[in-house]
């Protein structure tokens, strides 16, 4: 640290707040430790009663970043696809989604770059969420911090590509079919099929149309071959998922043909959800839950397959941890606990 007059500051950066006072209007820093001096400042500072400061040089220090430029270099080390730098602030840098999508995060990476006096603090990976949301921020603890530190992190980043990044939802064709004898002779309404609708709809998906059947294995399985036979890229099966005697769905969906990820998940409201695929199409059954809650394992399930992932069994066990949705009175789903980070 030098004192220097404000002229001779240019390039360098300030090693304390300058603060300002308009009587009667304001008292604070018009400038922040870190800040470069640039030409434009010496005026102001000058108005101010500043004719020295006290700076550092950023030249004459070889081996040394700035925190600003620092934070910089970690956040385009570590952004992917659809992701948005903004510029330093304070030493802070955001990244945020450029595109509605899936936000995915190497974890293990994650946890391997926060240290050394690295901050980059995210969201939880495999949420939903939407263009313009703040996904990230990153900085550096010190004002000025050694390259070879911002360089590890670089590395890390380059064997883990990308750290971060947002996967664009697809949009898939759906075909449902509502099973249940009571729905089926008109006994009473559908709901399922609203819900559903509304869901996929609110995701860009195309409905290519809706079925009911009875509690019949042998129609369920002919309702499904007739949509794979339309061009449909997702099958949602909804009811008879419980194990009461005429809840036939996952048998159906069985007999399909269909290789079975789960039937059952770590997740309430969603324990009784089914997950198959027949070929390249997923499969989906779904438990009355769905129908019922504002939130459920459909919520979870479903960006994860629109921007194309493939759901292992491994997935559906990792959902546990947070998998308990607790109702709250006012639903913040996906800026909650619920299933985030698996």
């Amino acid at each position: 640290m030098k004192m220097l007059p404000v002229q001779s500051a240019i390039g360098m950066v300030l090693c304390h707040d300058v603060t300002q006072i308009i009587p009667g209007r304001m008292k604070g820093p018009a400038f922040r430790k870190g800040h470069i001096v640039r030409e434009e400042d010496v005026e102001q500072l000058l108005n101010m009663g500043k004719e020295h400061i006290y700076v550092w040089d950023i030249q004459s220090d070889s081996g040394l970043l700035h925190e600003n430029e620092a934070a910089v270099r970690i956040a385009r080390a570590a952004a992917g696809r659809n992701i948005a730098l903004s510029a330093p602030e304070e030493g802070k840098v955001d990244l945020t989604a450029t595109v509605d999508g899936l936000l995915k995060i190497d974890v293990e990476a994650l946890f391997e770059i926060n240290a050394e006096e690295i901050v980059f603090a995210s969201l939880h990976t495999h949420q939903r969420v939407g263009k313009g949301k703040i996904l990230a921020g990153t900085r550096v603890i010190p004002l000025v911090i050694e390259e070879q530190k911002i360089e590890r992190v670089e590395r890390i980043c380059s064997q883990h590509q990308p750290l971060i990044e947002v996967l664009p939802f697809r949009s898939f064709n759906v075909g449902i079919i509502t099973t249940g004898s009571e729905v089926f002779h008109g006994r009473i309404k559908d709901q399922f099929g609203p819900v559903v609708r509304k869901k996929l709809g609110e995701l860009g998906c195309r409905v290519l149309g809706q079925t009911l059947a009875s509690d019949d294995k042998r129609r369920i399985v002919g309702e499904i071959q007739a949509f794979l036979n339309h061009g449909a890229e997702m099958i949602i099966v909804t009811g008879g998922m419980s194990v009461d005697p005429d809840d036939v769905t996952p048998a159906a969906i069985r007999d399909c043909g269909a290789r079975v990820v789960t039937y059952g998940a770590p997740v309430l409201p969603g324990a009784m959800f089914m997950l198959a695929y027949l070929g390249n199409v997923p499969i989906l059954g779904l438990p009355g839950c769905v129908m019922h809650h504002k939130t459920s394992i459909f919520d979870v399930i479903l960006p994860r397959l629109l921007a194309g992932e493939e759901i292992t069994k491994k997935d559906i066990i990792r959902l546990a941890h947070g998998g308990l949705c607790v109702h709250c009175s006012e639903c913040r789903y996906p800026d909650c606990g619920f299933v985030k980070g698996a």
